[in-house]
């Protein structure tokens, strides 16, 4: 590589990182205003066991570090996995299933989105009732959260693909598993990503109400405790705790995107 290359592919990192620093300002600066009107109001309200403030949740945050880190964090972290592997093999058969047979789609498509008017919560304790307070019940309450997105936004991707590019591949006789492989897939990626971004804090906040409803463990059962006890900080430590995870499965996400879609360029 010479050096004007070197130099210009310099210039164009230098760039992106410039970019992406402006992009995060303004989200910084709403999170800072955001905490100074947390903290006054908790300062003002003077009741730490209904509001407490910023300072004093990520004090009792490192206090509780032991349970949260050690039990309830990995627990939750284990109901987010499965419940999300289990959400992207469904979605993803399910869209697949719909793409390629119309029958499929008229029967399967209503269905998909009737599931989504059923309040999950209402569900929550029979799933308690059917498995007792075992992991499967906070799965089944993660699914229910995160299968939908999956499966309509890549549903969506394939009605997206033009007919005019299926329609040059079958001129150059192309089988259908060619046109699944070197025309859909690649076509459906950016909407798989996407898909991935609404569910996985979708499956944070599943296995959290799943906890909170009926279990023995986890960050959604430490916070129920922490309420019974009256322990306002308490309650937000685990809440703070599962934002920032889910933050940082977000951001995994994004690495993975633009890692495979290289194609699209720096954002």
């Amino acid at each position: 590589m010479s050096r004007t290359e070197k130099l210009q592919k310099n210039k164009k990192r230098d760039a992106g990182m410039t970019r992406r620093k402006d992009s995060s300002l303004p989200a910084a600066l709403l999170v800072c205003v955001f905490l100074f009107a947390w903290q006054a109001a908790a300062m003002k309200m003077s009741a730490a066991y209904i509001l407490p403030s910023p300072v004093r949740v990520v004090v009792r945050l490192w206090e509780l570090r032991g349970p949260l880190f050690g039990a309830h964090l990995p627990a939750t972290m284990q109901v987010v996995a499965i419940g999300l592997v289990i959400s992207i093999f469904l979605g993803l058969g399910l869209a697949i299933l719909m793409d390629f047979s119309p029958v499929a789609r008229q029967a399967l498509y209503p269905l998909i989105i009737a599931s989504q008017t059923i309040p999950t919560t209402a569900l929550a304790p029979l799933f308690v009732l059917w498995f007792g307070y075992s992991i499967w019940s906070r799965v089944l309450v993660t699914v229910l959260f995160t299968f939908f997105p999956v499966v309509v936004t890549v549903y969506d991707g394939f009605r997206a693909i033009p007919v005019e590019m299926k329609e040059l591949m079958d001129t150059y006789g192309a089988t259908p598993a060619q046109v699944f492989l070197k025309l859909k897939i690649p076509a459906v990626l950016p909407y798989f990503f996407s898909a991935l971004k609404m569910a996985v804090p979708l499956s944070v906040i599943g296995a959290a109400i799943g906890e909170w409803l009926g279990a023995q463990n986890g960050l959604g059962y430490f916070s129920r405790r922490m309420m019974t006890q009256l322990d306002g900080a308490g309650v937000f430590a685990p809440i703070l705790l599962l934002s920032i995870a889910a933050e940082l499965l977000v951001v995994i996400v994004g690495l993975l995107e633009r890692h495979f879609l290289f194609w699209r360029g720096a954002e």
